[in-house]
């Protein structure tokens, strides 16, 4: 049973959070709690204290924790080798990338790329419509042409790295590292009118723009607040890129692996409306928690642009990794998760509107990525009480709270999660 209340860091938390403040640089601010060990979707603290938790690694944990298939592929592989580089490939790196091709129903010829992290996954398929932007006519460099441009969401997230985060909207972790990647723009996210501007922008001329080579979106902004962009906008951004010979890379690095209720958003018709990318990146859930991402070309047209030496990394596709991954994959389809994922969501956002709590005034998202919209800007507030409570969510945005439980979460944990969310005070202090 989770822990009433902690009205205080126990002494094993308060010893070790002290010496994490003297070695660690501060990136991350001072960490809740320090974490002993899990089982399924619940954890365990250095003193004890028990917590549900519907973060999951930030809906990395897909097997909530210690499932046994998954520590059972782990230690066998790791009894054989865990890394070989990529001078090498091994069993599970190749069976992996077929399954993902699969799962993602894309067609003949195309490719997975491995890295060990989303903003991996994502600079992989920026690198990708970099080459792609070159081929274009009007971005040429035989002809002196413009460079060709990436388009990219407002409020969009895609990781931290340098590409990556030039392709990432919001403007505090940003403007700090400018000058970014040049010609990565944002337009207005689900604004039909923005996005054919910004087509409309190419041209030859002193004032025209080179061509647009991709557009980048996620079909929920989750770190926006769990916000879809609405699948008449996709099947519109996916009719301008069609037109406009340029790229649709989705990034699936938390829609994907089953969160939705699908194995990949783009696959659910109110998220996408039928729409197929040319570029899927994933990560998080892949491999259960263990550090992987990667991208999906679509074709082997596309696939053929990345050459030796255009790209690598010397930990991606690591056998261990890839068993971890196996194991992920198999169990989800084995024990039926992505309809659990389904079911489940739609239990939780049900019991949280009829819980009767008034600062809750809507619940969005799909599957088990699901966001609480607050009555007042008291997320931080409203995530430390139910911590204290026992049940692990995140505050995602001032007025929001999300929740992205392990796709093993049973009936029991969702009805025991809404019965906590129900008593958080509704006078708590804003953000």
């Amino acid at each position: 049973m989770a822990t009433e209340q902690l009205e205080n860091l126990g002494s094993e938390d308060a010893k070790w959070l002290g010496e994490y403040s003297q070695v660690h640089m501060n990136v991350f601010g001072t960490p809740l709690r320090v974490m002993d060990y899990g089982k399924g979707a619940h954890i365990w603290d250095v003193d004890g204290n028990e917590y549900l938790d519907f973060l999951a690694g930030i809906a990395v944990n897909a097997l909530g924790y210690a499932h046994p298939k998954w520590v059972k592929a782990i230690s066998e592989q790791a009894a054989k080798a865990a890394h070989v580089s990529n001078y090498f490939a091994t069993e599970p790196q190749i069976k992996l990338a077929s399954k993902l091709i699969e799962l993602a129903g894309a067609p003949e010829g195309s490719h997975v790329y491995f890295g060990n992290s989303g903003a991996e996954g994502n600079e992989a398929a920026l690198k990708l419509a970099k080459l792609y932007g070159r081929t274009l006519p009007g971005a040429s460099p035989a002809i002196v042409g413009k460079p060709a441009r990436i388009i990219a969401m407002t409020h969009g997230f895609h990781g931290r790295t340098m590409g990556a985060l030039s392709a990432t909207w919001k403007p505090a972790i940003r403007e700090a590292f400018e000058p970014l990647v040049p010609n990565i723009e944002f337009v207005e996210a689900s604004d039909d009118a923005a996005l054919h501007d910004a087509f409309a922008e190419t041209g030859p001329g002193k004032y025209g723009k080179g061509p647009v080579a991709a557009v980048i979106m996620e079909l929920i902004q989750g770190e926006a607040g769990v916000r879809p962009l609405g699948a008449d906008y996709v099947k519109k951004a996916r009719q301008m890129c069609d037109d406009n010979n340029a790229l649709l890379i989705i990034d699936e690095v938390q829609t994907g692996i089953g969160r939705t209720g699908s194995w990949f958003a783009f696959q659910r018709e109110d998220l996408a409306g039928g729409v197929v990318p040319d570029v899927v990146t994933f990560a998080k859930g892949v491999a259960g928690g263990f550090p992987m991402g990667g991208m999906i070309s679509f074709g082997a047209k596309l696939s053929a642009l990345f050459t030796p030496g255009s790209h690598g990394s010397t930990f991606a596709g690591n056998p261990l990794g890839a068993a971890a991954a196996m194991a992920t994959l198999e169990t989800i389809e084995e024990d039926g998760l992505v309809a659990n994922a389904e079911a489940r969501g739609q239990q939780l956002r049900d019991g949280i509107m009829a819980c009767g709590n008034p600062l809750f005034v809507s619940v969005r998202g799909r599957g088990l990525l699901d966001a609480v919209e607050l009555a007042h800007p008291c997320a931080h507030a409203a995530m430390n009480w139910v911590l204290e409570h026992g049940l692990i969510v995140n505050a995602v945005a001032p007025n929001a709270l999300r929740l992205v439980p392990p796709l093993v979460v049973t009936e029991q944990d969702i009805d025991q999660a809404i019965s906590i969310l129900a008593k958080i005070p509704t006078d708590l202090p804003n953000d």
